[in-house]
């Protein structure tokens, strides 16, 4: 019998048309993101070959206008030379340029890092123009990315421009992880899950000769929609890597990404590197926790509100309750450290990188005290499940 109803279940979900058409709006978005915004995103470790060769030819000009001139020597006012300065910086990145156009991305990487001034980087007001801390921002990704191009020079992995852009498939699911994508993950089994339970009340009769519990109904129910989310994500998960790894390859689990922790001296920040296997297999951990938390809560508020619209709204404003208050300042609400709260965890890709601590200045919000929250929240669920499920039972329900 409960394999029947299992059978019975997932074919109805399967069939739904608000799944469905979800389905499809999230293909849409996972190849357009793939095969359009991808490839035409700019980040800092991208290089614009025009550009350069434009940066390249003006200062050659400059330099030929100062020659004729005579003013090759060092500026009193300032001590130093403008035209020794200029040369040095022309042949870095006059060797950028042909170390780019001839693919020797080793030695390309080799004159970014020496063609990055940092003053420059920390002044940069188009990077974080609407954080509080800008410096404090620019300082910390500028120290990240030096880390990271040294761990591609040091390590024994082969070079290519899309690792150093990171735009594999394996750095791109990295920094998907780093981003509001995490909700996304979670909506979904929101979403699939909201009107299991709701949508038997249209269909009554379907049920009362099933000789199941009320509560057994409800986990079976719990089950299928666990079942059916995960293999959504997993399919979109397998199209998406294939789509990346067709166009920039698949990317190496050695590669090498910093990680923020806490410095030995109060206040202070350090750095450690961890590979991306690493941080992938803690951060796909979270997933079916969350996905399971997420339905078992909607089996709650199916119980309670008896109306798929309603519990789909309460869900998600509980999975972004944390956006509504959200500062760089906060750091307690109502009197509770934010690190003692569920909802501060469901950004795990940045709770394991320690970029959430670094945009409070906490220390306490560790991956570690994540999962034993999202542990504790589900017992607490399931012990409120046990008891309204009692309360509120098949017939009163329907």
């Amino acid at each position: 019998m409960n394999r029947y109803f299992v059978k019975h279940e997932f074919m109805l979900t399967k069939k739904s048309n608000k799944n469905n058409i979800f389905i499809l709006f999230l293909a849409i978005l996972l190849f357009s993101y793939c095969f359009i915004i991808l490839p035409n995103q700019e980040t800092v470790d991208s290089f614009d070959a025009e550009e350069m060769k434009i940066i390249v030819k003006n200062t050659a000009d400059m330099q030929k206008g100062r020659e004729a001139r005579g003013a090759t020597g060092v500026i009193k006012f300032i001590g130093m030379s403008v035209y020794a300065q200029d040369s040095n910086k022309y042949k870095i990145r006059h060797g950028m340029l042909n170390a780019y156009e001839n693919e020797e991305y080793t030695r390309f990487l080799r004159l970014k890092i020496m063609n990055l001034d940092p003053q420059s980087f920390i002044e940069d007001e188009s990077l974080f123009p609407q954080s509080p801390y800008p410096e404090k921002d620019r300082s910390s990704l500028l120290t990240q990315i030096q880390l990271r191009y040294d761990s591609y020079l040091t390590g024994d992995l082969p070079i290519s421009y899309e690792m150093i852009e990171q735009k594999n498939a394996l750095q791109v699911l990295q920094n998907l992880f780093l981003g509001p994508f995490t909700y996304l993950i979670l909506f979904c089994a929101i979403y699939f899950s909201s009107d299991v339970l709701v949508r038997d009340r249209r269909n009554q009769t379907v049920l009362q000769g099933i000789p199941l519990s009320w509560y057994r109904l409800i986990n079976i129910k719990t089950f299928t929609a666990f079942m059916y989310t995960m293999m959504v994500l997993l399919a979109l998960f397998i199209a998406g890597m294939a789509a990346l790894t067709i166009q920039n390859g698949f990317g190496y689990f050695d590669i090498q990404m910093p990680i923020i922790i806490p410095g030995e001296a109060a206040g202070t920040i350090d750095y450690e590197m961890i590979t991306i296997g690493k941080f992938l297999l803690l951060a796909m951990g979270f997933i079916p926790i969350l996905v399971y938390l997420f339905i078992r809560l909607n089996m709650l508020l199916s119980l309670l509100l008896k109306n798929e619209w309603l519990v789909l709204l309460v869900s998600s404003l509980i999975l972004f309750s944390e956006r509504l208050y959200f500062t760089r300042t906060l750091r307690d609400l109502f009197g509770i450290e934010i690190s003692h709260f569920p909802q501060t965890y469901f950004e795990f890709g940045k709770v394991i990188t320690g970029q959430k601590n670094f945009l409070v200045n906490l220390e306490t919000i560790t991956y570690a005290k994540g999962y034993l929250l999202f542990i504790i929240t589900i017992l607490l669920i399931e012990l409120l499940l046990v008891v309204v499920s009692r309360v509120i039972n098949k017939q009163r329900f329907y």
